[in-house]
């Protein structure tokens, strides 16, 4: 059930080939089938980073048992995508990792 989102102060043209790179790369990292993955991406938001309105993005990954160990991994590779996608300098983007209970998490009418 990972659930990536990005917000970003830049105008994107290829959401949908994006979301389908960053689907498939933190699917892969997790081990996690795909079949659970879930994106929202948020173009054109008001975002500063720094005092200022370079290109910036903000990262959320949330998923079920997110291991700890892998945080560096998963920041160094969403950094890599990013930066080759969108062309954003690693330094300004932001990764929230979150791994709630699984009684918090909703799917299908029940949680897990």
């Amino acid at each position: 059930m990972p659930l990536l989102t990005l917000k970003t102060n830049i105008s994107l043209d290829n959401k949908t080939s994006l979301a389908e790179i960053l689907s498939k790369a933190t699917a892969d990292l997790l081990e996690k089938p795909e079949s659970y993955m879930m994106l929202n991406i948020e173009d054109e938001q008001c975002l500063i980073f720094a005092g200022n309105h370079q290109p910036c993005a903000l990262i959320s990954l949330k998923s079920l048992g997110l291991p700890e160990a892998l945080t560096t991994e998963l920041s160094s590779k969403l950094c890599e995508i990013i930066h080759s996608q969108m062309t954003i300098d690693p330094s300004r983007i932001y990764i929230e990792f979150n791994s709630p209970e699984r009684h918090m998490w909703g799917w299908d009418s029940r949680t897990f």
